[in-house]
């Protein structure tokens, strides 16, 4: 046995939970993914998908994606910087900067590749990432290929947060990263409070919106939106995985920045573009966004019912002001068994263990859609509950 294959037996996590039998993770989905899903031929309810609007079985998105294939093929066989550019990827960029408010956007082929060429391209050796301690672990991969000085805050502590910025050379780009709705706890990043520490020491401010577009702000415009900050966020990250209904990322910002980012982010560089098919089914779901605030408006009304009646179920949500519900179960292997009794009852969620977290901050992450109905919603939630009490996680 050479080396690597000795540290690869070593690891052996997922091999014992599946000798427990509560293995979770990798579960093949049969069908479209809707507020029901099928797996292994049988239907269960679907609470773990970032779809926030439901748009993904659109028909106007899946017309829309259809039609760029017929008229664009299947893929761009190449770069944006050379040969990968398409006009609907330019009309796309237009779309984006005018949605959140900015000069102009940068598509990238994936979300994750955002965070990852956008950050170490904009500060140097001598320059500082700010960066919140439960910030996604895309943005952790972008400071780690950062040669910057690199700085962490405690979870929306404004205190700690200023005395990062007080330790920094007042001569350097100092950049605050942080996620606008952290995507596992579904709280909401204090932007107000963290632009005016932005302005009190000269430091810049960069928002992923990943988890807010589509879900806060004027029609679903974002959190930066929704605070009434964008023209103090320098930097306004998005993904399309979530309620957009497709696959790819964007970053927004003014032309200058736009300018350096197109020709130093190496990901976007040297990456293959957006599929046509993704790039036109992010052009239609904005335009069914903005064209049905009737989505957003349900999307919050269960929102609303489901955190009430998880609070009066006795379960801990955490500082949740979204569709994104945790609740904590503070323990690894019940956190599992969980997860597995849910499913064996019709309910699909995801389970958040550590090393994602702390054993002690275990949890299931609830997700809500627009397209959730509140049968299905109610159903969901007394299942919960029923599975709680019998593990013991509520009274």
């Amino acid at each position: 046995m050479n080396l690597l294959q000795e540290k690869s037996s070593l690891y052996d996590e997922p091999q014992k939970a599946k000798a427990a039998g509560v293995y979770p993770y990798f579960r093949v989905i049969e069908s479209s993914q809707d507020t029901e899903v099928t797996i292994n031929g049988k239907k269960v309810l679907m609470f773990g998908s970032n779809s926030y609007l439901g748009l993904t079985n659109h028909p106007k998105i899946k017309e829309a994606s259809i039609e760029a294939i017929k008229k664009y093929g299947t893929g761009c066989a190449g770069s944006r910087f050379l040969n990968g550019t398409l006009d609907i990827h330019v009309e796309l960029e237009n779309k984006l900067a005018k949605l959140v408010g900015k000069e102009e956007a940068l598509v990238f082929s994936t979300g994750f590749f955002v965070n990852m060429g956008v950050i170490p391209a904009l500060t140097g050796r001598e320059d500082y990432i700010i960066f919140d301690e439960l910030d996604h672990a895309s943005i952790m991969v972008g400071r780690q290929l950062t040669m910057s000085k690199v700085m962490k805050f405690k979870h929306n502590d404004m205190e700690s947060l200023e005395k990062c910025l007080k330790k920094c050379d007042p001569e350097r780009i100092k950049l605050i990263v942080v996620d606008g709705v952290f995507s596992m706890e579904g709280d909401v990043a204090k932007l107000p409070e963290i632009v005016a520490l932005s302005k009190k020491y000269n430091a810049n401010l960069y928002v992923d919106e990943a988890h807010s577009i589509g879900v806060l702000g004027d029609l679903g415009r974002g959190v930066c939106n929704h605070f009434g900050v964008t023209k103090d966020v320098d930097l306004i990250m998005g993904t399309f995985s979530k309620s957009f209904a497709s696959i790819g990322g964007f970053v927004a910002s003014n032309k200058e920045v736009i300018n350096l980012l197109r020709h130093t982010s190496r990901p976007y560089i040297f990456s293959a573009s957006a599929t046509p098919a993704a790039t036109a089914a992010v052009i239609a779901a904005i335009d069914i966004m903005l064209s049905e605030p009737e989505r957003l408006k349900h999307l919050w009304d269960m929102t609303y019912f489901s955190i009430d009646r998880f609070k009066s179920l006795g379960f801990e949500i955490g500082h949740t002001e979204t569709p994104i519900i945790p609740l904590f179960v503070r323990d690894n292997y019940k956190t599992f068994q969980f997860t597995k009794d849910l499913f064996d009852d019709g309910v699909f969620v995801n389970p958040v263990v550590s090393p994602a977290v702390p054993s002690t901050d275990t949890l299931i992450r609830f997700s809500l859609m627009a397209t959730h109905t509140q049968e299905q919603v109610e159903t969901a939630i007394e299942k919960i509950g029923k599975c709680a009490k019998k593990l013991g996680i509520i009274k």
